[in-house]
């Protein structure tokens, strides 16, 4: 069991050269791929030492994204539920409304060094769509994004966003219609085109060295939400939290905190409860396997294929996670919980009444747990990530639970 005074040089350490934290990671690739891939992380290893790369990098995060994002003190809410305080990292406030633009934009600076021509990606609550687009748009690149004719219907302003942005979104209707789908078919497509685009994988899950970039891209959220952090309160959080799907808002923030005496907590979608296909809890229920390029821990049945998985947030609804988070549970840094669909509409409905702020229904699985930990601790500061806003969700909130009253008695 490690603790944080065992992390001081973990981004130094991990990943290994071919790509494994601990006994995840890794790339489980087809043989023309091989190749294709190791070109990537050697790209990657040249920029990411490069000043002139990483000078751009800011540049583009301050001029374009709109970085720093703020942390928030939600004074209000925290009233409301006793005497824990609960603080926003405010990643709502990038530019395309989520925290995905951190890594997409350092992904397009990539394809750009490498000369690709496309960058080629999957999406499910669209966040990760449109924030590659507007990418693709800034670098006067080609842009294609699968999705899932489910995720569509339920995303239907981020679909009109990629549109705009000039993205080929092109539907996935095989299987559940959802984000797990909508990454083979992108896989498929870049199968047949990787001598010109570049896959640009939306989440810090896949092959190596995707799951290490865009940690490293992301990271920027907890580095700044630290200093941030001490600089408004004089002393670091008590708890950090963030959302987990394949996990990449959750790593962006946690990164930073490894070596610091804080509690940890990536927090899953219980979804409807415990049942195989109602939730997509893969920490919770799952266990070792390999999806999509990578090892990491999978909801899978007896023979290995992945479980049906479920979640009222679309960019969640996935069954494995990010190599990364499976070795820091492992190791006992980083703890994981779950929250259910109730749980986190009643958080989303309570950040929109008591702050004025309208989440993303991802992010606010993350904050449903900061509420759960307020009402039960009498002190004590909890971070959340609030890793995107929810205009892309309102038509569907709005549809299903109207203004939210039953969750605000």
């Amino acid at each position: 069991m490690k603790t944080y005074r065992d992390f001081d040089r973990y981004l130094k350490d991990f990943p290994d050269k071919n790509g494994y934290f601990g006994q995840y990671g890794g790339a489980f690739l087809p043989p023309q791929l091989i190749l294709v891939f190791q070109d990537i992380t050697a790209a990657y290893q040249e920029i990411c030492h490069s000043a002139q790369f990483i000078n751009e990098l800011r540049r583009i995060r301050k001029e374009f994204q709109g970085r720093p994002t703020p942390v928030y003190h939600c004074s209000r809410l925290s009233r409301h539920l006793g005497k824990s305080q609960i603080y926003l990292k405010r990643e709502d406030l990038n530019h395309t409304g989520a925290h995905k633009i951190n890594h997409c934009m350092g992904e397009g600076l990539l394809a750009q060094f490498m000369g690709k021509k496309k960058i080629i990606a999957e999406t499910g609550a669209g966040q990760h769509g449109v924030a590659l687009a507007t990418a693709a748009a800034y670098f006067g690149l080609e842009c294609d994004i699968y999705m899932g004719e489910v995720d569509i219907a339920k995303q239907h302003p981020n679909v009109i966003r990629m549109k705009m942005l000039g993205a080929n979104v092109i539907p996935v209707s095989h299987g559940l219609k959802t984000l797990k789908e909508a990454v083979d078919a992108a896989f498929e497509g870049y199968m047949k085109e990787y001598e010109h685009a570049i896959y640009c994988i939306g989440s810090a899950v896949g092959p190596h060295p995707f799951p290490m970039m865009v940690r490293d891209f992301q990271s920027v959220v907890g580095f700044e939400a630290k200093d941030q952090f001490v600089e408004m309160t004089g002393m670091l959080p008590d708890t950090i939290c963030a959302s987990v799907g394949g996990g990449s808002n959750a790593i962006g923030l946690f990164e930073a905190f490894l070596p610091e005496p804080v509690e940890i907590v990536g927090v899953e979608p219980l979804g409807r409860g415990s049942n195989v296909g109602d939730h997509a809890a893969s920490m919770r229920f799952g266990s070792k396997g390999i999806l999509h390029g990578f090892e990491s821990i999978l909801l899978q049945d007896k023979q290995g294929e992945p479980l049906p998985v479920y979640s009222i947030a679309s960019g969640l609804d996935y069954p494995s996670v990010g190599p990364e988070h499976a070795y820091l549970r492992e190791c006992g840094r980083i703890q994981y919980d779950a929250v259910s669909d109730e749980e986190a509409m009643e958080a989303f409905f309570l950040l929109c009444r008591y702050e004025g702020i309208i989440p993303a229904i991802e992010s606010a699985h993350a904050l449903a747990y900061a509420i759960r930990r307020a009402r039960t601790q009498d002190t004590g500061a909890i971070l959340v990530n609030l890793s995107g806003r929810g205009d892309k969700d309102i038509d569907y909130v709005f549809e299903q639970y109207g203004t939210g009253e039953r969750f605000l008695k």
